[in-house]
C-alpha cells in the first residue's frame, strides 16, 4: 500500500522517524527504539540516508589530510530488515546530496529486490563545509531532478535512457515541505512555488519540516491549498527535550522556538523538567493538530524515543 492509502480514514495515523546505526555499531539500538513505539500502531516508519563528509586528520608532517566518511551506512539493508522483522512498511529516504544518478539507480533496484515501493525524496543538506549546495557529478542539483529520474525509472527506463527488462513495481513518494520556508529560499512564496512543482512532478504527499507553531502549520496548509495542492500534508513534530536544544535545533533545522515555550523551558531548573516541559509542549501541540483533522503525525525521534514515547502514549 503507499502512504497516502495507509493513512487515510482511520484518524490521525502515527509513524516516525529513524537513522540508521552509526558506522560498525549494530542495529539493537534501533530495534529497541522501534519497539518502544510499536504500541502505537505505527503505519510507517522512515529510515534517514546519510552521504558523505568530509573528516580532516592532521599528520605527523603537520599537514591536514582529508577522508570522506559515511557515518551512518546501511539505509537500504536496515529498512529491508526492518520491514522484514516487523511487517510495517519502511519509508528509505533517497537524496540528491552525495549521490549520482548511477548509484540513485542501484539504490532503486535494490529497494525493489526487498519488495520496499514508498520512497521519501529529498535533496539533503549541503556539505557543512560549502557556502551553497553542490552536486555530484552526474547527479541531481534539485529534488525535481531525482523525481524526473524516479518518474523514468517507474515508466521502465534507466537513468541513460535505456529500457528496463523487466520493469518491477513502480515507487510511490513524497517530499519535503516547510511551513517556515526551507532556509535557502528568500521567501515563502518562492518555496511554496517549488513545493508545488513537486506535487506536479508526481509526489502523493508532503511531510513538513519540525515545526513548534501550529498557527505556522496552518497558515502554510491554508497557503498550499490556495495554490490547487490537495495532496496531504503531514506535520513533523520533535518534542525539545532540554534547554540546550532551543539553541541547536534552530541552528540546525532553522525554525523558531515560541518565546511562551521558552519561557517555560527557561523556568525549568532540573533535566528531567526540562523533558516535562518538551513532552507537555509537544502533547499540545498535537493535539490541536488531531482536533484540525490532520491525516497523520510524524514524529521525529532523532535517535531518542523516550520523549516520542511520552507524548503518543498521550495522544493515542
Amino acid at each position: 500500500m503507499t502512504i497516502t492509502e495507509l493513512i487515510q480514514g482511520q484518524g490521525t495515523a502515527f509513524s516516525f522517524e529513524v537513522l540508521p546505526p552509526k558506522k560498525g555499531e549494530g542495529i539493537e539500538e534501533l530495534e529497541r527504539t522501534v519497539e518502544t513505539l510499536l504500541p502505537y500502531g505505527p503505519k510507517y516508519i522512515n529510515i534517514t540516508t546519510h552521504h558523505s563528509e568530509p573528516v580532516y586528520k592532521r599528520l605527523d608532517n603537520g599537514l591536514v589530510e582529508v577522508e570522506m566518511v559515511r557515518r551512518r551506512p546501511g539505509t537500504v539493508a536496515v529498512a529491508a530488515a526492518l520491514q522484514y522483522k516487523y511487517n510495517i512498511p519502511i519509508v528509505p529516504h533517497i537524496l540528491c546530496s552525495g549521490f549520482t544518478k548511477e548509484e540513485t539507480e542501484y539504490v532503486l533496484l535494490d529497494l525493489q529486490f526487498l519488495g520496499i515501493s514508498n520512497v521519501l525524496l529529498l535533496r539533503g543538506d549541503k556539505n557543512r563545509n560549502d557556502e551553497q549546495f553542490r552536486a555530484e557529478p552526474d547527479g541531481h542539483q534539485h529534488t525535481t531532478e531525482l523525481q524526473e529520474q524516479v518518474n523514468r525509472f517507474n515508466g521502465g527506463l534507466f537513468a541513460n535512457g535505456q529500457p528496463i527488462p523487466s520493469p518491477g513495481v513502480p515507487f510511490d513518494y513524497g517530499v519535503a515541505c516547510y511551513p517556515e520556508k526551507h532556509d535557502e529560499a528568500p521567501n515563502l512564496a518562492s518555496d511554496i512555488a517549488w513545493f508545488k512543482r513537486k506535487i506536479e512532478r508526481g509526489a502523493s504527499y508532503g511531510v513538513t519540516q519540525m515545526f513548534f507553531d501550529n498557527s505556522k502549520f496552518f497558515d502554510f496548509v491554508d497557503r498550499v491549498r490556495k495554490e490547487g495542492i490537495e495532496v496531504p500534508i503531514i506535520p513533523g513534530i520533535k518534542p525539545i527535550t532540554s534547554q540546550k536544544q532551543l539553541t541547536t535545533i534552530p541552528r540546525s533545522f532553522h525554525c523558531d522556538i515560541p518565546e511562551a515555550f521558552t519561557r517555560e523551558m527557561m523556568k525549568a531548573e532540573t533535566k528531567e523538567a526540562q523533558f516535562q516541559v518538551g513532552v507537555e509542549w509537544a502533547v499540545a501541540q498535537c493535539k490541536e493538530l488531531m482536533r484540525a483533522g490532520v491525516p497523520s503525525i510524524h514524529f521525529y525521534t532523532t535517535g531518542q524515543a523516550r520523549s516520542v514515547n511520552e507524548v503518543a502514549k498521550q495522544i493515542y
